[in-house]
């Protein structure tokens, strides 16, 4: 579940990194996927552009897409490596039903 607290940690976090380089990774549907270098360009209160290296274009995301992984957003450190937004997600075990 995503809480508004949630929402409001991870917009001051994408505010902080602002004209950073960032790769984002996304799925097109039946099993197509694209990751494509941009930076992050706008942040407004329900979405953030980004804009992308290869040539002029800007995206739009929510911060939604981010916390439900929908999309994946790796930000350049200052030691040249990429890491995740937001942590990757621990493995859930699925309960079993007893009938």
């Amino acid at each position: 579940m995503i809480y508004s607290t949630d929402i409001m940690n991870l917009k001051s976090n994408i505010i902080d990194k602002i004209g950073q380089k960032i790769i984002v990774k996304g799925s097109l549907g039946r099993n197509k996927s694209f990751e494509k270098e941009a930076t992050i360009d706008k942040v407004y209160s329900n979405i953030f552009t980004v804009k992308y290296n290869e040539g002029a274009r800007n995206a739009t995301y929510s911060y939604t897409d981010i916390l439900t992984r929908t999309v994946e957003v790796q930000v350049l450190n200052a030691d040249n490596t990429y890491c995740p937004l937001i942590p990757p997600a621990e493995p859930t075990k699925k309960k079993r039903l007893k009938l």
